[in-house]
């Protein structure tokens, strides 16, 4: 009888108690690590992660912008100018507007005119 009812409650609750998404502590690595302008430290948790800066920068926002335009506002010009190049031509083209630092507007218009 015990085990009847032991093995209900414990699966409820279970449910109640949800690990935080780890997609969530991602973004918030990712723009930590864009903030500090930590270019080495960026490209070894993607690579930890298994993940590319082209897949995941349209679901990353960080402050409610984009990652480049992002580093542009924290001055990360390293890790900015990455991303740039890991990006489609046609992606940064269309970024080109939000990005309001002179060196990484500098650095994308020459990527999309290559």
């Amino acid at each position: 009888m015990k085990k009847n009812l032991l093995f209900p409650v414990v699966a409820f609750t279970s449910f109640l108690f949800t690990p935080v998404s780890n997609a969530e502590n991602i973004a918030k690595s990712i723009c930590q690590y864009v903030s500090m302008d930590d270019k080495s430290r960026l490209r070894s948790y993607l690579k930890d992660n298994k993940l590319k800066i082209r897949n995941i920068f349209d679901n990353i926002e960080c402050n409610g912008k984009n990652l480049v335009a992002f580093a542009g506002t924290k001055n990360s010009i390293k890790t900015g100018s990455l991303m740039i190049y890991k990006l489609p031509k046609g992606k940064v083209k269309n970024i080109l507007t939000s990005i309001k630092s002179s060196e990484l507007s500098v650095i994308a218009e020459k990527r999309v005119n290559s």
